[in-house]
């Protein structure tokens, strides 16, 4: 199944984050409004963070949609993570590394596994 339609976006900046080592992290609010098939409001917040490498940088965004359509925000019920190392973020003996975390819950105590490489810098 699929629905396409348009939507309005209004941009609300919110105070920048510091997350030490002087790095900051952006930080915006979009207010939403869809139309057609899915007919919704949402609200997002996206954290943005640009590498010292032109054009490199990740962000995370999440949104919550109030609105009429057939469909789950969760995938069955089952919560999903992606973690991910910011391309280009590393510094010093860990430039140029680039990767991916998993994060399981095993007995109430947190486990991860660490897929990673380095990248010629």
């Amino acid at each position: 199944m699929q629905a396409k339609g348009e939507f309005d976006i209004t941009r609300v900046p919110q105070e920048s984050l510091d997350i030490g080592g002087g790095a900051v992290v952006g930080h915006m609010r979009f207010d939403k409004r869809f139309h057609g098939p899915l007919d919704a409001s949402s609200v997002v917040h996206m954290l943005a963070m640009m590498s010292p490498v032109s054009g490199s940088g990740a962000y995370v965004a999440l949104e919550r949609i109030e609105g009429t359509l057939d469909g789950r925000v969760m995938d069955r019920g089952a919560p999903r993570l992606d973690l991910t190392v910011v391309p280009d973020s590393g510094t010093g003996e860990l430039a140029g590394l680039h990767g991916r975390i998993a994060i399981d819950i095993v007995d109430g105590r947190h486990h991860y596994t660490f897929d990673y490489g380095f990248r010629d810098t």
